[in-house]
């Protein structure tokens, strides 16, 4: 597998299973080795005598087991904790571990796709199942060496023991097991008894991140690779009609400039030349039609919102015959923004077309949906297409959609040559697919100080929400209750940002039972405890998250922060939301500085099943909670002219080092199979920091940004 990080392995490793046609399972190790209780980690893994197990299994003679980590990494943590899985069920110690980066390979593969928190999710039973099975096999083939029962025969750290207390390193016997049979019954461990998973365990990159080793995209180079920076249209709803490239040709080290679609390509030795030949170009573009602006996005949502374009997505009872009925209704609207991703890494992605194949390498979430399209784009079999995955430095949603790598394949094609397309920050945040601008209309009714009816219209540029999250809390804990959509078609891109549709529509919903709660004069904690005790027993299986669950992670956080007990100054506000198969609950403490809300502290109480690496899990909690409170905070992206107003840190507001709030995080303990945690504590956030800030100063919030609606004297609903 040449060029994915290659055999300079990190300290850990990862193997993984795909079902096949009949049914059993192709195991998939990588680098499998002799495991010896006296066996230490060599200096110089280069130096090891590997043998072959199988396509995807390699054995040393030292005591080192390695394993490739098909899924994309994109610092969720997954070519940690995956292989911590494996090596769980193998028997082997962490500490002989190592781990290397896969390549797309959809025959041996399933699911290698970062997003929507499921990486942990979908690959926790086939991880454990190849681990046991391998843990298998090669007990299989010690007992038919020694001739023994394999019953009779146990393994401890990579060493297989029999009744006589004689032993075989895995490594003395990875050939012979390679030969037997898979068998299609093993056993797992219990949970009680796991050894690797649940204990803290580094990064396996670590040691390469701090140190600044060729890891990510933008790392990636061989000879003879050139580099390229494209030149788009500068905004959305513009063509180009002409380009001059007279003065670009010119600089050194300009090698080409080449036009596809709307496009063109400055190609160059290196990509502070590619950027210059870059700003001489010179180009006429053309627009069709009136090119959008934020206000006018503004007026189309509001207007979507008291129309009567709706597809309805779910409908219980008979919203309108309860409104009709009530005492009070209750109706507030919440506004979001654009919002980009701004990765670390700006975009980037390398590619060699050749006549007989296709190279892929870089950072990607979505490999095989990638192959297929490049495939597509250059009229190929997509069997000629490969791609190799690096490090991502960062992704959350973005990398999904792989349009910077269909330019590079299609680029090179132009080119006849290898090249790596880079973008600039300032093409990053200009040319995006962005968070849309949302909007939700929400409506109560109340009857005899009981909510008996709920109404969520969203309005949104492009996208709706996706099937599942009208079935997320409150559906099933209010009788009457009906989630409709409306959208408006945007030529702006739009797409999955971090923790899609739920990072704002937690703010929204969550926001308005603490202000439900205010006006019918009821304990917030208790009005949302009530509502749970109407789901529980539910025989609605549309209904995707556990009652029991999240009352259990509401009570903990008002135990853990101390809620309702804060020193004096100490403004706290709750929140509590289920999404992508995870509960949470927050409580943000806020302090006013200079009549300013600062947030001080965020205490968080997660519901994720097995937590197979706790340090790691902390990681995305921290990172998921800090991320939801700096948007909801300071995140603002507007157009004008079809164009950013925002195409760098100059003028995008992000939060800042001396912001970020600690993050004090509380696990859920339960053998429950594991779920997601790159994005389910961050929608939470916003709406803890809103409730902290209407306890600090009164003003209920409905926009976010926070910090420009606080400070704008226009009304705040």
């Amino acid at each position: 597998m040449k060029n994915i990080v290659p055999p300079s392995f990190s300290r850990r490793s990862f193997i993984r299973t795909s079902a096949l046609a009949s049914g059993g399972i192709l195991i998939g190790f990588n680098l499998f080795q002799a495991c010896k209780p006296e066996a230490a980690p060599p200096v110089d893994i280069s130096q090891l005598n590997f043998n072959d197990f199988n396509a995807f299994i390699k054995i040393a003679d030292n005591g080192m087991v390695t394993i490739f980590s098909p899924n994309p990494e994109i610092g969720q943590g997954v070519k940690t904790s995956m292989p911590m899985i494996i090596a769980e069920e193998l028997d082997v110690a962490w500490d002989n571990v190592l781990v290397a980066q896969g390549a797309l390979d959809t025959n041996n593969f399933t699911r290698q796709v970062a997003g929507g928190s499921q990486s942990i999710r979908f690959g926790w039973e086939p991880l454990r199942q190849t681990g046991a099975t391998a843990r298998q096999m090669l007990i299989n083939a010690a007992a038919a060496k020694w001739g023994v029962d394999a019953s009779e025969c146990k393994t401890k750290n990579g060493v297989i023991i029999n009744a006589n207390g004689d032993t075989l390193g895995y490594g003395e016997v990875v050939k012979e097991a390679a030969a037997l049979e898979v068998p299609e019954n093993v056993t797992l461990k219990d949970p009680k008894d796991f050894k690797i998973i649940g204990k803290d365990a580094s990064n396996v990159d670590i040691d390469k991140i701090i140190t600044g080793t060729s890891l990510f995209g933008l790392d990636y180079k061989e000879e003879g690779m050139m580099y390229a920076v494209v030149l788009r249209p500068p905004a959305f709803g513009k063509k180009l009609e002409d380009f001059d490239a007279t003065e670009t040709k010119a600089i050194t080290g300009v090698h080409d400039v080449i036009k596809f679609g709307d496009k063109v390509a400055v190609i160059a030795k290196d990509t502070w030349t590619a950027m210059k030949g870059k700003k001489a170009l010179k180009a006429k573009w053309v627009s069709d039609s009136k090119l959008e602006n934020t206000e006018d996005h503004d007026k189309i949502l509001t207007d979507l919102l008291n129309g009567t374009a709706f597809k309805t997505m779910r409908a219980d009872g008979d919203v309108k015959k309860a409104f009709a009925a009530a005492d009070k209704v209750i109706e507030r609207t919440y506004e979001s923004p654009f919002l980009p991703h701004n990765c670390m890494e700006p975009m980037n992605f390398f590619a060699d077309v050749t006549a007989d194949k296709v190279r892929l390498v870089g950072p990607i979430q979505t490999p095989e949906r990638t192959a297929s399209r490049v495939a597509e784009l250059l009229e190929r079999d997509v069997k000629q297409v490969s791609v190799e995955m690096t490090r991502m430095g960062g992704g959350f949603g973005r990398r999904l959609y792989g349009d910077f790598a269909l330019e590079a394949a299609e680029i090179s094609k132009l080119a006849q040559k290898p090249v790596k397309v880079v973008y600039s920050r300032e093409d990053d945040m200009s040319a995006g697919i962005y968070r849309p601008a949302i909007k939700y209309k929400i409506s109560a009714s109340v009857k005899d100080g009981e909510i008996t009816g709920y109404h969520l219209k969203e309005a949104s540029v492009n996208s709706n929400m996706y099937g599942l999250i009208p079935n997320f809390f409150p559906a099933g804990a209010i009788e009457n209750y009906q989630v409709d959509v409306a959208n408006y078609d945007s030529k702006i891109t739009t797409g999955a940002w971090r923790a899609p549709y739920t990072n704002f529509l937690s703010f929204a919903e969550q926001s308005f039972f603490d202000e439900i709660a205010e006006i019918l004069e009821v304990d917030r904690i208790k009005l949302r405890l009530d509502l749970l005790q109407k789901v529980k027993g539910t025989t609605d299986e549309r209904i995707q998250y556990s009652p029991e669950r999240l009352e259990n992670v509401i009570k903990v956080a008002v135990e853990k922060s101390g809620w309702g007990n804060a020193k004096e100054g100490v403004y706290q506000g709750f929140s509590a939301y289920y999404c992508h198969n995870t509960h949470v609950a927050e409580v943000a403490d806020v302090v006013l500085e200079n009549d300013i809300p600062v947030v001080k502290k965020v205490t968080c109480i997660v519901d994720c099943g097995i937590v197979v690496n706790p340090l790691g899990a902390k990681n995305q909690i921290e990172g998921g909670v800090i991320d939801g409170v700096g948007h909801a905070m300071y995140g603002d992206f507007s157009f004008k002219d079809g164009m950013p107003e925002n195409k760098n840190f100059d003028t995008y507001r992000l939060i800042r080092i001396n912001e970020t709030p600690i993050v004090e995080t509380h696990f859920i303990e339960n053998d429950l199979s594991p779920t997601g945690l790159g994005e389910p504590t961050l929608p939470p956030a916003g709406a803890a920091v809103a409730n902290a800030i209407k306890a600090a100063k009164g003003i209920r919030l409905y926009k976010q940004p926070f910090i420009k609606h606080m400070k704008s004297k226009a009304p705040l609903g």
